[in-house]
C-alpha cells in the first residue's frame, strides 16, 4: 500500500505486479482534471486517516485475492495533500495469469477504494471557492444509464481514496 505525499510512480506499480506467470497486467491512473461539473478546477486536496486507509486497502486486496483465486498481485497507490492539474491522484495495477481477471480485479479494487476508504477530496476552483466532494462516480447518472436501465442503489460514505499494496 502506498499513500504518497510526493509523486505516485506508475512504473513502480507495473514492476510490482509483474510476474513471469502473468499474461495480464492492467493499470488505472487517475489524474486531476481541470473541469468538474462545469466548474474550472485549479487543484485538489486529499485528506485521510492514514492507519485506517492502509487497513482498508489491505482488506480490499485480501477480498480481491480471494475473489480471483490468489493468483493476483495488486498495487494500490493514492496521493494525499495538495495536487495540481495533471498530477496523479490514484494508481491501481493488477497482475494475473489472464487479461480478463486483470481487468476485473483492477476495476474491483478501484471502486472499492473509492467507495470505502477514509479519504476525502476537496476541489479548489478558479473563482477561489473550495468544496469537499460527496458521493462517488458510480452515483452520477447519465442519459445512457437511464436508457440502459442501470441504477446505482448502493450506499457509501463520503470517501475518495488512493493507496498501494506491496
Amino acid at each position: 500500500m502506498d499513500l504518497a505525499d510526493g509523486k505516485l510512480d506508475p512504473a513502480a506499480a507495473l514492476a510490482f505486479v509483474s510476474d513471469p506467470k502473468f499474461g495480464g497486467i492492467t493499470m488505472f491512473v487517475g489524474r486531476v482534471r481541470d473541469l468538474n461539473h462545469g466548474r474550472h478546477v485549479t487543484g485538489i486536496s486529499y485528506d485521510m486517516f492514514v492507519p485506517l486507509a492502509l487497513n482498508g486497502f489491505a482488506e480490499i486486496a485480501a477480498r480481491a485475492e480471494a475473489d480471483f483465486g490468489g493468483k493476483l498481485k495488486l498495487y494500490i497507490g493514492h496521493a494525499k495533500g495538495r495536487l495540481g492539474i495533471g498530477d496523479l491522484a490514484m494508481v491501481v495495477a493488477a497482475g494475473t495469469p489472464h487479461r480478463d481477471e486483470a481487468f476485473r480485479a483492477c476495476r474491483q479494487v478501484v471502486e472499492a477504494v473509492k467507495h470505502t476508504s477514509p479519504i476525502w477530496k476537496q476541489e479548489h476552483y478558479i473563482d477561489g471557492d473550495s468544496v469537499w466532494s460527496e458521493g462517488c462516480s458510480l452515483c452520477e447518472h447519465t442519459p445512457a444509464d437511464a436508457e440502459a436501465g442501470h441504477s446505482h442503489t448502493h450506499t457509501h460514505g463520503q470517501s475518495h481514496a488512493h493507496g498501494s499494496l506491496p
